[in-house]
């Protein structure tokens, strides 16, 4: 049986650590990935492991090639690694664009392109056949987010784009590639960006009038990682209540 190896980045908190749990539970040997919140992080490992699991984390910030290096690095003390989450992901305030900072849009695009970009090519450089990359995006990406997030929305399009373009390009070498692009969920970045309610107010105009809970995005991402979706690459699977 192949070992399963995975490294979730932006893994302490929300889908992230939900990806986290539900991985381990299913055999994965997790690296979890974040930029600050040590205590967070040093929890979820510690749980990890009180249930049998193997986990460690590493801190640092996807923008920063060497620390992507290091992730890979710690993943490999556990076996050849079969799996990418690229979760790491920044929205800046909640408003108009014509209101955001030229240092918050550059932010936005570094960590939510050019660090998924990072990743990915250091997992299509060290990736055996058979491993699996799964790009966390957004329903933002198609809905545009206007008056709330526009350049969020055009970093998550992009990562759809990079999700196609690099599944056709590395199937031949028995990698897959897909997306998950949550809808609205019950995370702590809405309380970030300034607006706690936020996932209340929006989830009531879904079709299935509600928000979604980490764990309901956390399970389609250990699906595209699995066998179950052995034929699945180039997919951006929308989890959204229908929005």
């Amino acid at each position: 049986m192949t070992e399963l190896v995975t490294v979730v980045t932006g893994g302490s908190r929300g889908i992230g650590a939900a990806t986290v749990r539900r991985l381990a539970a299913g055999g994965h040997a997790v690296v979890v990935g974040y930029h600050a919140d040590k205590e967070a992080a040093s929890a979820l490992v510690a749980e990890v492991r009180a249930e049998g699991g193997r986990c460690v984390a590493v801190a640092g910030d996807t923008v920063d090639e060497g620390y992507v290096a290091r992730l890979f690095g710690a993943a490999a003390e556990f076996g050849p690694v079969t799996g990418l989450v690229n979760n790491a992901g920044v929205t800046g305030p909640l408003g108009p664009l014509a209101d955001q900072t030229t240092e918050n849009l550059r932010r936005v695009v570094d960590v939510n392109v050019v660090g998924y970009l990072l990743c990915c090519r250091h997992a299509a450089r060290t990736m055996a056949a058979g491993g699996a990359i799964v790009n966390v995006s957004s329903a933002a990406a198609t809905l545009g987010s206007p008056g709330e997030y526009v350049h969020y929305a055009a970093t998550k399009a992009a990562v759809d784009a990079m999700t196609v373009g690099l599944a056709k390009e590395l199937g031949p070498a028995g990698l897959r590639v897909n997306a998950v692009a949550p809808g609205t969920v019950y995370t702590d970045m809405h309380a970030t960006m300034g607006d706690p309610g936020r996932p209340d107010r929006i989830g009531a105009g879904t079709p299935l009038g509600r928000s979604g809970q980490p764990e309901e995005i956390a399970a389609a991402i250990a699906w595209l990682l699995g066998p179950d979706a052995s034929y699945t690459t180039g997919t951006v699977l929308r989890v959204s209540g229908g929005r």
